[in-house]
């Protein structure tokens, strides 16, 4: 296999946006399935779980391998519910390149605006693909304008499109500056001709455009452009490509892939504009000197070093996905877990396809495989030798809603236990504790959906059936305004006592801030040995576990420790940290506590008619109505922030006032106080619950 050539791509976007439609048709294409399906008659081959395949949407990343032109591409489907964003989240984490894929109706929507902020996160070059353009309403040029406004990236449209909506026929590629059709029974030939008379002016004002917009990344491309002399296609796939390798703009392709129209068209810029591994900058953190940063290369022959990004236990046992960075892996080698410390035998590699397994014996650099019989959780670093370097790892939001379980019978109490360790091995959104007060088991994630999967997977996986309580909303407790403290812990039991002194100052954080707590230390001239900081940290840290309002976990806070005193004998790691505990319980209350709740970001689509009632409804439910567009005569668009605590079973309530007709999807905006009076209910029914659990 030759590097320059391979692509390691994931497909994402918003709730619907037809991402597993078009990976079918990629599929298809390419030769790795002979008869396409679909995802509303639960046949697409990367939506291969049950509950994918009866609910019609993605809950799980899958995983394949195509070739397109003699270029091998790993092919990553990802979901689109907020739900399931850990997917998308390590997916992009171990990507090379991305394909962002809009509907043509709706435009940007709420979700596009997360991928959008993961691929930035992780740097991942990305075209975009607007899809559904045979859909009444479609309109390319407004969702080119969308993703400029609301992305905030420098969009260029590379074609044109004939027609929109029902007279969709096919796209003008503005490079070469030709028609392309598609033919056959399954739009499998691509025909190219002269552009028809009606779209000769459109598509050469949309050509002159991208033009003016590629020359801002090439000298030689305004040169060009300025003395109008002829441009070759070559020069141009070269600008768009370095500039796509660089961040600094998406080229936009037009097609629906329902109707197999545009999808071998992308699979070219795919190849064309997206980077291979060698054109990839990746760095690790040294395992002896974590400040310092090793590049690897993607080079066969180098010692092995690759990331375990998703875990899958199956009936056959653990599947740890592995993207290698560097070097080459055998099956039967042992290979070091850089964070245990522990050799481990990668007994089989295989190839994934969906749910289906290909053997290999060797995989190399740029290769994404799957590793069976190694012991590791989400984000582990592999390498050829003990303490080598550890990769960063992904970013994992923190859960918003919880429920408690409880299983039916007690018998299956140990079934539960087993099953809902390996979930929270599989899932790094999906918590699990147990509630000290009522010893119930709760378990926690992103949203109602993706704990109703769980619960549905504990009773068809594991057979285990369960009584499920109602969802619960994590709230967190934050400061309000700064207190100051100072603070002895002094304790003498006979023989060495305990003694440790800290002076400093609790603050309230923004409440956007992406920390949940900070730690500065001014501490000048060793008034407290530097041993002992840490320690004082540890102290905080552990008290932000349980506030003191009504015990939910104490977010934005900045902890400054200014002072304090130490004794020879007496002072200790433990001593300041017990000192650290007592403290901030005690300093935490002066800050004047309040509780914050989760507000979500929803989008919700509907028919013009109903837009009123829908509007009125969130307004009803404490939301406050952010926007609203009409992308068509008859569809009408409402974006709104509401408390996750309203919206509980919202999607019964909006088909009752949309005669089943309405949609809508959210995600996580910000965490924002709760209303006096709303707290004062929580608390009251928190002791009131504490009390229940006390008898």
């Amino acid at each position: 296999m030759k590097l320059d050539k391979l692509r390691n791509i994931g497909i994402s976007a918003h709730i619907d946006a037809g991402k597993t439609t078009l990976s079918e048709r990629i599929l298809f294409y390419t030769g790795r399935i002979h008869r396409m399906d679909e995802v509303h008659s639960g046949g697409a081959t990367m939506d291969h779980m049950d509950l994918e395949k009866e609910r019609g949407i993605t809950i799980t990343s899958a995983a394949t391998t195509v070739e397109w032109n003699d270029h091998p591409i790993n092919l990553i489907d990802t979901p689109g519910p907020v739900d399931f964003t850990v997917e998308v989240e390590r997916s992009l984490r171990v990507l090379d390149g991305a394909v962002l894929v809009l509907c043509g109706v709706a435009g940007v929507q709420s979700q596009s605006l997360t991928v959008d902020r993961q691929m930035k996160r992780y740097h991942v070059p990305r075209l975009a693909f607007v899809n559904k353009m045979d859909r009444q309403g479609a309109d390319f040029p407004r969702v080119v304008s969308q993703l400029r406004e609301k992305l905030r990236v420098d969009p260029v449209a590379m074609q044109f499109p004939m027609g929109q909506g029902e007279t969709f026929q096919g796209v003008i590629d503005l490079i070469t500056m030709k028609a392309a059709t598609f033919s056959g029974k399954d739009g499998e030939n691509v025909v190219e001709g002269p552009i028809p008379a009606e779209y000769q002016e459109a598509a050469a004002t949309a050509r002159q455009e991208m033009l003016e917009a590629l020359s801002m990344y090439s000298d030689t491309l305004m040169e060009r452009l300025l003395s109008e002399d002829e441009i070759s296609p070559d020069m141009i796939h070269k600008v768009v490509r370095e500039a796509v390798l660089g961040e600094e703009i998406v080229p936009v392709f037009a097609g629906t892939a329902y109707k197999n129209k545009g999808v071998q068209l992308l699979l070219d810029a795919i190849v064309r504009y997206l980077p291979s591994p060698l054109e990839r900058e990746i760095s690790a953190f040294d395992y002896k000197h974590p400040d310092q940063k090793v590049a690897l290369t993607p080079d066969p022959k180098q010692p092995f070093v690759g990331m375990a990004f998703k875990i899958v236990d199956d009936k056959f046992g653990q599947l740890t996905f592995l993207r290698i960075y560097q070097g080459t892996v055998t099956a039967g080698q042992l290979y070091y877990n850089q964070r245990t410390g522990k050799k481990e035998r990668f007994s089989r590699i295989v190839r994934m396809h969906a749910d289906q397994r290909e053997d290999l014996q060797t995989a190399t650099a740029g290769d994404i495989v799957a590793i069976i019989g190694i012991d590791s959780i989400s984000g582990d670093t592999y390498a050829a030798e003990s303490q080598m370097c550890t990769l960063a790892s992904m970013f994992v939001p923190e859960p918003v809603i919880r429920i408690a379980i409880r299983p039916a019978q007690r018998s299956d109490a140990d079934k539960l236990g087993k099953a809902l360790a390996r979930y929270r091995k599989e899932d790094p959104t999906f918590h699990v504790n147990t509630d000290e007060e009522t010893s119930e088991t709760l378990i926690a994630g992103m949203g109602e959906l993706q704990l109703q999967v769980y619960v549905e997977r504990l009773r068809r996986e594991h057979k285990v059936e369960v009584e499920v309580g109602a969802p619960k909303v994590s709230y967190r407790e934050a400061p309000t305004q700064p207190a100051d403290y100072d603070y002895r812990h002094k304790k003498q039991t006979g023989g060495s006592g305990q003694f440790a002194h800290i002076v400093g100052r609790l603050e309230p954080m923004p409440l956007d801030s992406t920390e949940i707590f900070t730690f500065e230390e001014k501490v000048v001239g060793g008034r407290i040995p530097k041993e002992y900081i840490p320690s004082v940290e540890k102290g905080f840290r552990d008290s932000l576990h349980k506030g003191p309002v009504a015990g939910f976990p104490i977010n934005f806070v900045q902890a400054t420790l200014s002072d304090g005193s130490y004794h020879d004998v007496d002072s200790s790691d433990m001593a300041f940290q017990i000192c650290a505990r007592d403290c901030f319980r005690q300093t935490f209350l002066k800050t004047k506590p309040v509780l914050l709740e989760p507000i979500m970001k929803i989008e919700v689509e509907c028919p013009d008619d109903f837009q009123g009632p829908v509007t009125g409804d969130l307004v009803s439910r404490r939301g406050i109505v952010v926007g609203t567009e009409n992308p068509s005569a008859k569809v009408a668009v409402i974006t709104a922030e509401i408390p996750l605590a309203e919206v509980f079973g919202y999607s019964t309530d909006l088909r009752s006032l949309t005669q089943g007709q309405g949609t809508f999807s959210m995600e996580l905006a910000r965490y924002r106080p709760v209303p006096a009076k709303i707290q004062e209910t929580i608390v009251a029914e928190k002791k009131k619950m504490d009390l229940v659990g006390a008898r």
